[in-house]
């Protein structure tokens, strides 16, 4: 998930950054991977900074001599071809010609490096070479007494070779072959019908049966994205596929899918999903994945130098790979702020927002995707800039919804010079919440009496608007529905996670980073109940999450529980007998974890099954692949089999897929599933779940256009929610939302919901859980101090009861 304390204005002086970060989320073969000159082996040159616009910390100014050089070491996942990409500038007129090579043979000689007009600006010279498995040397040498252009990095894009199959030769359904755009392979391309159900099916050898990958070469001259899905002998293995534009007819590039094959043939077809039919489609490569073995996590992530309002140096051990680590990405909780080269381990992280606390990590990758686990985290705080200017006032404070005990407020956005970063919202002079967004719910309130609200804006820097003129508002004489209330303290334990009722009324509640389950009775009384000794932390958001309760307990005296083993994350069973638990069985194993991105909430639905929700272990793949765990929501039995009636034959515990961080799971009074999901940078989800339908990660976030996948009933920016736990009573919606720190509170109207209030925010902070009780209440759960791997010796997250409204405690 994403860490709590991301400022919102961190996204527009790191977009680079996280294009590159998204680009390689991306299920394309060819991802291309960066490498910094100032990283490289350098012979008779220096690294520089005097000229604006490079990438990196640097570029290099190699002497005025022949035969200076600057030397890269490239990885690739196997023996292919490589696009290599030289970003260079020329500030003279003169010509600084060099010779290319990869490992000793020269690719092109005297390569022309023309002049670009002035020292920043920045031109980009291209080639292609043959490269093999692991790593690779590219030297650019310099053969005149001019030297070498300044050099600032090289983009590479590695095509592993592979079985192709051309387009031309497949079964063609509406469309047909053509010639007409250069840059094809084989004798031509096939130009897709403009509708939906346009296909082009190929068939493919496999020699022995396996995953293999799947690698589309394709054109989009438009701006539109073609989505199609992909198919294995019938079975769905990617659905709505984006193939967006690039940018020409004639520019071709690879998209790529993971999919397992039977040996001999396979029928394998790309299908339009959308009126404007597919891409121009040029061949199907075929590949059995060499390298399924990730790199090493990173040790000794570190601050070097100075931490900056707005920027930070930071430096780590090089991971090791059995065939080469491709690039770093650095970490604030589960968001990438940041892409480097695999031959980089220091560097200046930009875009900060001053007076803000992150918690950083970073993870290598190598370059067929396989994700390292995570590396340690640094806790920074960046200091106050010298901003001393405040947002304007707040206008236009009102009342949008007004009960007996609750009032909900919005107000119009303040401006800033730098940005917004909350706001401060009192009740008769005494603040009682603060919150990222516009609105915020006043609760507790008596009947038909007349409060004052005001609201004033605040920055990073901590300076403070005017606050607004007051709001007079009458509370009604009528309860407001489902409005909850707080009731009382329950008890303190440590991040309490997962929590499920006895028959008796009591709870068993996971502890995350203790690994402890605790009876606590409605009381408050809590008795440890026994340890998940095979559980382990991840330093981040693993240990031990979900807990369910058999809905046969009283015969079978079975607990299910989700939580991080040494390999994997898994669903176990215990009995739970005489106060004290029982050895666990495993039931769902091989589900892949990561520091962030586990998902871990389990619920026993209506139909008796138990449903599982799956993070993508930070990476985005896993969520569009049927032959992963990751990403999903899964159905399965008690036993841990996939579910009778589950939509996919190929994976039978799948029930639906495409989610990024799914936490919350609840049905409402018709039986349906709803779901709340983390987003990344930009957008939280509510989701209405289908069974085997595609909610989209990683080519959707929020609502999309892109009608493969389901649109998210209510969406958040994510500073406003982080939702993870979710319980519907009597229709109503209960949210608990970690970085918003309130409960989001919702009515269920059809198919949507009606506009989502925010209670308690910041009451309590991060808020994680949140569950019905026996005696008609809810209970709530923070997890405050959760982002270093948990503070287990110290019982500082509270248990809450909250009442509804008009009804005792």
């Amino acid at each position: 998930m994403r860490s709590p304390i991301r400022a919102r204005s961190l996204a527009g002086a790191l977009v680079a950054g996280l294009l590159l970060g998204l680009l390689a989320a991306l299920p394309a073969a060819a991802a291309p991977t960066r490498y910094e000159a100032e990283t490289a082996t350098i012979s008779q040159g220096a690294v520089e900074s005097n000229h604006a616009g490079f990438s990196g910390t640097g570029f290099v100014n190699t002497d005025n001599v022949a035969g200076s050089y600057v030397e890269f070491t490239v990885n690739a996942a196997g023996a292919g071809s490589a696009a290599i990409a030289i970003r260079y500038a020329n500030g003279t007129t003169v010509n600084r010609p060099a010779d290319v090579a990869v490992n000793g043979t020269v690719v092109s000689a005297g390569r022309a490096f023309d002049g670009t007009g002035a020292w920043a600006t920045w031109a980009t010279s291209t080639l292609t070479a043959p490269v093999r498995a692991g790593a690779n040397t590219v030297r650019i040498t310099s053969t005149t007494a001019g030297g070498t252009p300044n050099l600032d990095f090289l983009d590479v894009e590695v095509t592993v070779a592979g079985n192709d199959y051309q387009a031309e030769n497949a079964t063609i359904s509406q469309g047909v072959v053509d010639t007409k755009h250069a840059g094809f392979t084989g004798t031509g391309f096939v130009d897709y019908a403009n509708v939906a159900g346009s296909y082009v099916e190929f068939t493919v050898n496999a020699a022995t049966a396996g995953n293999y990958g799947l690698r589309f070469r394709f054109a989009n001259g438009t701006a539109t994205d073609r989505p199609m899905d992909v198919s294995v002998n019938g079975v769905t293995v990617s659905a709505g596929l984006s193939f967006p534009g690039t940018g020409a007819w004639t520019t071709w590039v690879e998209r790529s899918v993971t999919a397992g094959l039977v040996a001999g043939a396979n029928k394998v077809r790309a299908t339009a999903t959308t009126a404007g039919g597919g891409p121009n489609l040029d061949r199907l490569s075929a590949a059995a994945p060499a390298d399924a073995e990730p790199p090493t996590a990173p040790a000794n992530l570190r601050v070097v130098g100075e931490v900056r309002p707005t920027s930070a140096d930071l430096a780590w051990d090089a991971s090791t790979d059995n065939v080469g680590v491709s690039q770093y990405k650095i970490y604030n909780g589960g968001n990438v702020l940041m892409t480097v080269g695999g031959n980089v381990t220091a560097t200046t992280l930009p875009g900060l927002t001053p007076n803000t606390r992150y918690v950083l990590s970073v993870l290598a990758y190598d370059a067929a995707g396989n994700a390292s686990q995570g590396g340690n985290n640094v806790d920074v705080t960046t200091p106050p800039s010298d901003d001393v200017q405040p947002p304007s006032t707040p206008a236009g404070l009102r009342a949008t919804n007004v009960a007996a005990g609750t009032v909900t407020l919005a107000w119009n956005a303040s401006t800033d010079n730098i940005g917004v970063t909350g706001y401060h919202v009192y009740r008769d002079g005494t603040r009682f919440a603060t919150v990222p967004d516009l609105t915020a719910t006043a609760d507790g309130l008596a009947p038909n009496t007349t409060y004052a609200f005001t609201v004033e804006a605040f920055d990073a820097n901590g300076n403070v608007s005017p606050r607004s003129a007051p709001l007079a508002v009458k509370t009604s004489g009528t309860a407001g529905g489902g409005d909850p209330g707080y009731d009382r303290d329950v008890v303190k334990l440590d991040l309490p996670w997962g929590v499920a009722f006895l028959p008796d009324g009591s709870a068993l509640v996971a502890e995350r980073d203790r690994f402890e389950i605790v009876r606590v009775t409605r009381s408050g009384q809590k008795t440890v109940a026994g340890k998940i000794t095979e559980a382990v932390t991840t330093s981040g958001e693993g240990g031990l999450l979900g807990l369910a309760i058999s809905p046969d307990f009283a015969t079978d005296h079975y607990v299910y529980a989700f939580h991080t083993a040494a390999s994997d994350n898994r669903v176990v069973r215990f009995t739970y007998e005489n106060g004290q638990i029982g050895a666990r069985e495993p039931l769902v194993t091989g589900i892949a974890k990561n520091k962030f991105h586990n998902g871990g909430r389990i619920k026993f639905g209506p139909d008796g099954f138990l449903y599982i929700t799956t993070g993508d272990a930070q990476d985005g793949n896993r969520a569009q692949n049927l032959n992963s765990l990751n990403g999903k929501i899964l159905r399965v039995t008690p036993t841990g089999a996939g579910a009778p009636g589950n939509p996919f034959p190929s994976a039978p515990r799948v029930y639906s897929l495409g989610h990024r961080n799914p936490q919350g799971l609840a049905w409402d009074s018709q039986g349906r599933l709803w779901q709340s999901e983390f987003g990344d940078a930009t957008l939280d989800e509510l989701n209405l779940i289908q069974p085997g339908k595609n909610y989209g990660w990683p080519n959707c976030e929020g609502r999309c256009s892109n009608s493969a996948y389901v649109n998210p009933v209510q969406q958040w920016d994510v500073a406003a929610a982080s939702p993870s736990g979710l319980e519907i009573v009597n229709d109503w919606i209960y949210m608990a939302a970690v970085r918003g720190q309130r409960l989001w509170v919702m009515k269920i109207t059809g198919s949507t919901t009606d506009t989502p209030r925010a209670f308690f925010n910041g009451r309590w902070g991060r808020l994680r859980t949140v569950v019905k009780t026996p005696d008609g209440g809810l209970w709530l759960t923070s997890t405050n101090n959760d982002k270093n791997g948990g503070t287990p010796s110290v019982l500082d997250n509270t248990v809450v009861r909250l009442k509804f409204a008009g009804a005792a405690g």
